[in-house]
């Protein structure tokens, strides 16, 4: 069994139940980003889970791929979309983020919420991935964990070194036009796979047009 394998497997458990891990409410972070978004935009919701964030993106009237190493997960986020009624806007498709291709200079938007799973080397190659994937004027929204979240043990994984920084992250996306960089401390309750006290960094930035 490879890495992939191994990675579905383990991912496949988590979203096992029929009760959704993380919830069917999208990410309070991104929610708060409603205003920057525009109908008919292409995005790309990276490591999508069980689909809370890119449904409710569909339901902004984008055009959402999603990308997921799970096949449990993918179900559920498709049986979410076909629920809200976004299934035509919403198509999930099973990747394994090290090394799937990405579509370069294609989405308005990409969204990256806890895709805290990548050591460094393969987060390194993956954001330069996603800056890759964004359009002329396209938009990053991220949300992640600081190296603080680790003690706190409320989500995450319990190393610090998938955590990010500030300087990591201004580092990595040097390239983009940084428009909110924050790092803080908030509750936060989706489902039972992030509840409590929380160390959090959000980043919106747009590439050059």
């Amino acid at each position: 069994m490879d890495r992939y394998d191994d990675a579905a497997d383990f991912w496949d458990a988590k979203y096992a139940n029929e009760a959704y891990h993380f919830g069917t409410a999208p990410n309070a972070f991104l929610a708060a980003q409603a205003h920057r978004l525009q109908p008919g935009w292409r995005a790309l919701a990276v490591a999508d889970g069980e689909g809370r964030n890119g449904v409710w993106l569909a339901e902004r009237g984008l055009q959402v791929d999603a990308l997921e190493i799970s096949p449990r997960a993918i179900e559920k986020a498709r049986a979410l979309a076909e629920s809200r009624g976004v299934a035509g806007r919403y198509a999930a498709r099973r990747a394994d983020l090290a090394d799937c291709d990405l579509d370069r200079g294609t989405y308005d938007l990409v969204a990256a919420i806890f895709i805290q799973f990548a050591p460094p080397e393969m987060r390194a190659d993956l954001f330069r991935r996603l800056q890759a994937a964004l359009a002329p004027g396209g938009l990053l929204l991220l949300q992640g964990y600081r190296p603080e979240q680790v003690e706190l043990g409320t989500g995450g994984p319990p190393n610090p070194d998938h955590m990010y920084t500030e300087r990591l992250l201004r580092d990595a996306f040097a390239g983009l036009d940084i428009l909110q960089l924050r790092a803080h401390d908030d509750t936060i309750a989706e489902g039972r796979g992030h509840d409590g006290l929380s160390a959090l960094i959000d980043l919106v930035a747009r590439k050059p047009a």
